[in-house]
């Protein structure tokens, strides 16, 4: 199967990748990581969310992180908007690129968000709507599209009903997530084969988390099946305060090294993004996950 030649990374760093740190970092630390990740060539960053600080701590300075970005056409500085609250302040900011969030699991959605899915979906009905008339890129997230903590196994087809229905809501960009990092191969592929037909392959993300050591290999069947769109998280930071024993996300360094050695084009600095992960692992005071960082600690390269 012939593979993409050219992918688009999504870095979900700040963002996701921060949420769970129990390490406080500040606002001028946090901007310094994403001008790294930026000198890096990424085009897409998820730099902030507009989330209660009470539940998500690590979020409270997004409106000065947001203020701080200079607006640019080159790179999509997302921020996370989980209501109609946080588009109001969106608008007010003039952010140009929001996402939403939803699951394809009931218990899920209603212990991050306390939403069903379809009260979740009616909210992006209006906030779509609004974003849409202020010229808005959106882009969509639909977790747990393959196991929950709390129902265990996911059937593919609550996957397809809710990333369509996101699809009608005018989304620009869908991220399909392995919350739990509990995916394998063969169930990427039943997936895929079951939404490919119903949904382009332009308008699909997929978002891995390395928890059982199995986001490479789900990339590479994202590959042969034409996705060109992924997340990851520089040096693997992240985790989800509603998915018990969710670890990282898939570490970018491994991505982008796996990507290069097939010759499959990034248009990311594979260096600079060692930069910023080492950056940020000083900041929160421990080694990061990446193995492609942790080769580069052990033996330093010339």
């Amino acid at each position: 199967m012939k593979l993409p030649q050219k992918i688009i990374l999504t870095e979900v760093g700040p963002r996701d990748g921060l949420q769970n740190e129990k390490e406080f970092l500040s606002t001028l630390q946090k901007l310094e990581f994403i001008q790294k990740l930026t000198e890096a060539g990424f085009h897409q960053i998820e730099v902030a969310s507009f989330v209660s600080p009470k539940w998500v701590p690590q979020m409270g300075d997004s409106e000065e992180i947001i203020k701080a970005l200079s607006p640019s056409a080159a790179v999509k500085n997302i921020c996370l908007v989980p209501n109609q609250k946080g588009l109001e302040k969106a608008l007010e900011l003039n952010v140009k690129n929001i996402a939403l969030f939803t699951a394809a699991s009931e218990s899920f959605t209603k212990k991050n968000i306390n939403k069903t899915i379809p009260e979740s979906l009616k909210d992006f009905e209006a906030i779509g709507v609004q974003a849409k008339k202020n010229k808005m890129w959106v882009r969509g997230y639909v977790s747990t599209c393959f196991v929950c903590p709390y129902e265990g196994k996911i059937k593919a087809e609550k996957v397809l009903e809710v990333a369509k229905a996101l699809i009608n809501l005018g989304v620009d960009e869908i991220s399909l997530g392995d919350t739990l990092g509990a995916a394998v191969p063969t169930q990427v592929e039943h997936l895929l084969k079951l939404l490919m037909p119903k949904i382009s392959s332009d308008q699909i993300a997929l978002h891995f988390h390395d928890t059982r050591g199995t986001a490479l290999a789900n990339v590479l069947t994202g590959l042969q099946f034409g996705i060109y769109r992924y997340d990851s998280s520089a040096g693997g930071l992240g985790g989800c305060p509603y998915a018990p024993g969710a670890s990282g996300n898939l570490a970018t360094e491994d991505l982008v090294y796996m990507l290069n050695e097939m010759g499959i084009e990034t248009g990311i600095d594979l260096e600079k993004l060692v930069e910023a992960s080492r950056l940020m692992s000083g900041f929160l005071k421990r080694p990061l996950t990446s193995k492609y960082l942790q080769s580069c600690t052990a033996s330093p390269r010339k």
